[in-house]
């Protein structure tokens, strides 16, 4: 035989063997894998100090399940404070630009009496353009305070009594916002 038969022949019988090798390897690891998971967890004494060692054990991971919930929340309760800093802050900006815009507004107080709607319930936009033009406003204004009371004539506040026949309510605008 020459010596290249000879050398092919080696190498053959070689990677057959490397094969089988690989091939006894994986199916060993295979094989301890299934007996590590058929193996049943290490029980636990019996008794008394068993029970106290499985309390120990279901408190301590009770605990550890609390201890990295509250600070799990505690990092929520960090990034929810600023964003809700941010939104106050954006929102405070934006008053105040209203604000600035509106260079000739301002509050004021009087005491203009709302006219009654058909409907019987007062109707005090026109008292409170009418409010707004007697403090020198041109344009008109939004209410903010408005006061009510019930109006009787005299003859039934002499009778001695604060209400009956003739008495009615009145409505009045007390502070504007005029522009």
């Amino acid at each position: 035989m020459d010596r290249n038969a000879l050398t092919r022949s080696a190498r053959k019988r070689a990677l057959a063997f490397g094969a089988a090798l690989a091939a006894a390897i994986v199916m060993g690891s295979a094989l301890a894998a299934a007996q590590d998971a058929a193996k049943p967890a290490p029980r636990p004494p019996e008794g008394f100090f068993g029970t106290i060692s499985r309390w120990w054990n279901q408190t301590t991971d009770n605990w550890n399940a609390g201890v990295s919930g509250v600070r799990q929340r505690f990092e929520n309760l960090g990034q929810e404070a600023g964003v809700a800093a941010r939104a106050t802050v954006d929102n405070a900006k934006s008053a105040a630009d209203a604000v600035a815009r509106l260079p000739n507004a301002r509050v004021v107080r009087g005491h203009e009496k709302c006219r009654n709607a058909p409907n019987g319930a007062p109707d005090c936009v026109a008292a409170t353009v009418a409010l707004c033009k007697s403090k020198g406003f041109d344009g008109g204004g939004s209410s903010l305070d408005m006061t009510t009371a019930e109006v009787c004539p005299p003859q039934v506040y002499l009778s001695g009594r604060s209400s009956g026949e003739g008495c009615h309510t009145e409505t009045f605008v007390s502070r504007a916002y005029c522009q």
